[in-house]
């Protein structure tokens, strides 16, 4: 993955929209404190929630790219690189276990919280035996996905 570094810029270039892409903080001396937002990679086949999530999270600083199948994620995931993964567990095509499988083979430092509202234990377990952050229920507060996607990302992001 590559490096992330952060930079102290002018609260103008911001009001200019130079820093479309970046998350900011203010500093002490009035500047904006810029680092690199988070890339999130959202799964799920309701695509009503993925539209009002994806929506939620981008005022949060993070750039979500939506996938609606498990198909979609990992063409997704061949174009670009993410820093976590949300995926639901029951999708059409591909369910969230097999998706989970494939993409820790694909990139196995990433990590990938599960989110259902079809949850059991067993699936619980079997997500985490295959290397999942965590599992959460829907309906979940964004307040509490929030917090996951920043548990599960490296210190300093």
């Amino acid at each position: 993955m590559e490096s992330k570094q952060s930079q102290t810029v002018p609260w103008k270039q911001v009001q200019k929209g130079i820093l479309k892409k970046q998350v900011t903080a203010m500093t002490e001396e009035g500047n904006i404190q810029a680092s690199t937002r988070i890339k999130l990679l959202l799964v799920d086949d309701e695509e009503g929630f993925v539209n009002v999530i994806a929506n939620r999270m981008s005022k949060r600083g993070i750039d979500a790219t939506k996938a609606l199948s498990g198909t979609d994620a990992l063409k997704a995931l061949r174009g670009q690189d993410f820093d976590v993964a949300v995926v639901d567990l029951k999708m059409q095509e591909m369910d969230g276990i097999e998706l989970l499988r494939i993409l820790k083979k694909m990139v196995p430092e990433m990590p990938v919280i599960m989110l259902t509202g079809h949850g059991s234990e067993r699936a619980e377990e079997e997500g985490m035996e295959y290397g999942a952050f965590d599992y959460l229920t829907k309906p979940c507060e964004l307040d509490e996905l929030m917090q996951k996607i920043r548990e599960a990302l490296p210190r300093g992001r």
